[in-house]
């Protein structure tokens, strides 16, 4: 075990394990690019469904049904389908993950909306907002900590699940996991599972801190 640990830090701290186009650097912007991208699509069509089931009320046991649905789907399953159909593209690769986080923006944003009190929205109209007015002056701020924290669970899944970009023959950090189980090199295998798992926790702790300093008025 101490040998494999030893081999681990020798892999990662490694100057050339770092450089050219198959280095940690290179796979470390590609994941990250993937994940983002697919997180902004996701949001993009996501955010304004949770926001429209929340302020009208239409539609929740719906959408909340397919989004638990979505959740179910598997995505490697996702990826080999639309692999077979679209061919050797990322294609397969953006739909899966952008599929596994529109249900984590739906149901966080969708329950943001639904815990603004009745009241607060009565008291909005009384004073003469339009619903429109209503929902982008009060109901989205009051929802805001509910639907950040659905996007910061959302890409934090992404980036744990961009490891799929390899099974199709892309980059990533997953094309360390798969080509080190081809090559049966455990420690190429942990390095990458390491590497995608520090860089969830430090997405994750950005985005945290990001919500400590947007609401910590809130908090107080």
């Amino acid at each position: 075990m101490t040998d494999l640990f030893s081999q681990l830090a020798a892999w990662l701290t490694s100057a050339g394990q770092w450089a050219g186009p198959e280095g940690i650097a290179q796979r470390l912007l590609e994941h990250v690019e993937y994940s983002l991208l697919s997180t902004l699509v996701a949001a993009l069509i996501a955010l304004p469904i949770g926001l429209f089931i929340g302020h009208t009320g239409r539609g929740a046991f719906l959408a909340i049904n397919l989004a638990g649905f979505g959740r179910a789907l598997p995505t490697v399953g996702i990826v080999t389908l639309v692999f077979l159909v679209s061919g050797l593209s990322m294609t397969p690769v953006y739909i899966s993950l952008v599929a596994l986080a529109i249900p984590a923006i739906v149901t966080n944003t969708y329950a943001g909306m639904a815990a603004v009190e009745a009241d607060t929205k009565d008291a909005a109209r009384g004073m003469g907002m339009t619903g429109l007015q209503s929902l982008w002056r009060v109901e989205i701020p009051l929802a805001a900590p509910l639907i950040m924290t659905g996007l910061r669970l959302a890409t934090v899944q992404v980036i744990a699940t961009a490891t799929i970009a390899a099974y199709v023959s892309f980059g990533g950090l997953g094309r360390y996991i798969f080509d080190g189980l081809a090559q049966r090199d455990l420690t190429q295998v942990l390095g990458g599972a390491v590497l995608v798992a520090v860089l969830a926790v430090l997405v994750d702790l950005i985005l945290a801190g990001i919500h400590r300093i947007l609401f910590r008025h809130r908090l107080t």
